[in-house]
């Protein structure tokens, strides 16, 4: 997918706080709540969506950076 700078670090912020909400999710289902998913499943969306942000903005800021 190609895409520029500035849609990268917003996609970036996108996956972050997807993230978040899937660790409140987890949150939620440790506690007897789970929706959709268990706890620990809810954990692994929030862990890859968290790299994948991370990997976006450190392309994003190398790209700027040139």
């Amino acid at each position: 997918m190609f895409s520029r700078d500035k849609d990268k670090l917003a996609l970036a912020k996108g996956m972050m706080l997807l993230s978040i909400s899937a660790a409140i999710l987890a949150g939620l289902g440790s506690v007897g709540y789970d929706i959709y998913l268990a706890s620990t499943q809810w954990m692994l969306v929030a862990v890859l969506l968290a790299a994948w942000s991370v990997y976006c903005l450190a392309e994003a800021q190398f790209q700027l950076k040139r």
